[in-house]
């Protein structure tokens, strides 16, 4: 038996393992809090510990253009102080607790994640100082002072690798005006322009309890899990008006190809426009597509063509980034100078011919193996499932959305591949980002 047969068959096995006696193995409860945050539960007693989640509408898209950066820096900040607690003594419960908390800011979203152990005394104490941070930062001037000049070092020592500035001007492109697009434009000069009075408008406008998806996982029971939920907001108020609604993605209607000119031996290049929504009809046709082009590492085309057949990378891969609006569909890869033009050549030819002709029956059935095979993997343990529940809270998913997975991979033919790649994925329209010496 050759190995990508026996890879095929252990996937299949899987696979039936998944669809038959697994299909109810996540049981997600779903309820809105008295304040209107929705919240989403998973009960996990293997483990003494609870994992929990709050996450705002308050990620970069929210950014005012003018002022990009203040979503980051009012996530990174919410820790450093409280009107009862320094940063030090928030640092020093937290360990008295053995809990762990951290902030995050990320495209769609911002909030806190924390792990603490479920024996109530010490579940309360930690979830009492999650928040107090969230209902009572004070945002010190000193620290955010620190936090400026420790990310304009961080931008400036990004804007050092080739690979950071070719994304970055591919998000610019794909976004010249979504608000998508706001965080691929700050600056040293936009971090060095952010004050606290703007942390504090952008916390109070966005950080409330109707903008908010709390996931928990843990050891505990749906009644503790509600006091939780309840305890967690309690200091957050919402405020008259409303967050205006996300604006659709216009498609361009010619890709751009812009060269910047960076030092190296290798050039960087990248290809991308706007494509895929979470609630997308087109979701699992384009996914299991992409893990045959260029998702599915050395058994990709993509990989097959470019680098097996002619040495041109290291590595090539492309993926899907889906949002509310329409997320990234992009493809990366670096080579050596002088074959820069080569590798782009035949990187646009792999993705016409698999446009036009789609997968072949064995190439889809072992996209299809290897990706259902994984699965279980993705939620593993409490903090992935974690992940998983503010995905489907954030994005208002369905709650059987992990047991459909899998029967929805399984589900796709062929035709449904070649249907949606030839309706969604326009080359024409992909905007090209090459950087490199010679560019």
């Amino acid at each position: 038996m050759s190995v990508k047969l026996r890879k095929s068959v252990i996937g299949w096995l899987a696979a039936s393992m998944l669809l038959s006696g697994m299909a109810q193995a996540v049981t997600i409860q779903h309820w809105n809090s008295a304040q209107g945050a929705r919240v989403y539960f998973v009960e996990a007693h293997a483990n003494p510990i609870v994992d929990l989640r709050v996450e705002f509408d308050a990620g970069n898209r929210r950014e005012d253009p003018a002022k990009p950066g203040v979503s980051d820096m009012t996530a990174s900040l919410l820790d450093a102080g409280t009107a009862t607690r320094s940063e030090e003594q928030l640092r020093e419960a937290l360990a008295d607790t053995a809990s762990s908390l951290s902030a995050f800011a990320e495209l769609e979203g911002a909030g806190i994640t924390l792990r603490t152990l479920a024996r109530p005394a010490v579940r309360e104490q930690a979830v009492a100082l999650a928040a107090d941070v969230l209902a009572r930062p004070t945002f010190p001037a000193a620290i955010l002072e620190r936090e400026k000049a420790r990310t304009i070092e961080n931008l400036r020592q990004e804007e050092n690798d080739a690979g950071f500035l070719a994304q970055r001007e591919l998000t610019r492109q794909i976004y010249p005006q979504h608000p998508y697009g706001i965080n691929a434009r700050v600056s040293a000069a936009s971090l060095k322009s952010i004050t606290r009075a703007d942390l504090l408008a952008f916390w109070r406008s966005h950080y409330q309890p109707r903008y908010a998806v709390v996931s928990i996982v843990g050891d505990l029971s749906r009644a503790e899990a509600e006091r939780l939920a309840e305890e967690l907001l309690a200091g957050l108020a919402n405020r008259p008006g409303s967050l205006p609604a996300m604006p659709q993605v216009a498609l361009p209607p010619a890709g751009k190809t812009v060269k910047l000119t960076h030092p190296g031996t290798q050039t960087h290049m990248t290809l991308g426009m706007p494509v895929i929504t979470r609630d997308d009809p087109d979701y699992f046709p384009l996914l299991v597509g992409n893990y045959v082009l260029g998702g599915g590492g050395f058994d990709a085309r993509l990989m097959k063509e470019v680098r097996d057949k002619r040495g041109l990378t290291y590595g090539v891969s492309s993926n899907f980034s889906p949002y509310q609006r329409a997320g990234e569909f992009a493809i990366g890869l670096s080579t050596r100078n002088d074959q820069a033009a080569t590798a782009l050549r035949v990187t646009r030819d792999t993705l016409q011919q698999f446009i036009e002709e789609g997968p072949s029956a064995a190439e889809l059935e072992q996209a299809k193996a290897n990706i259902i095979g994984g699965f279980p993997l993705r939620f593993d343990s409490n903090g992935k499932l974690l992940g998983y529940l503010g995905v489907i809270g954030l994005y208002q998913l369905p709650l059987t959305f992990l047991d459909d997975y899998v029967k929805h991979v399984a589900a796709v033919t062929p035709e449904q591949v070649r249907d949606a790649w030839r309706r969604r994925i326009h080359p024409e329209q992909m905007a090209t980002v090459i950087v490199g010496p010679n560019s």
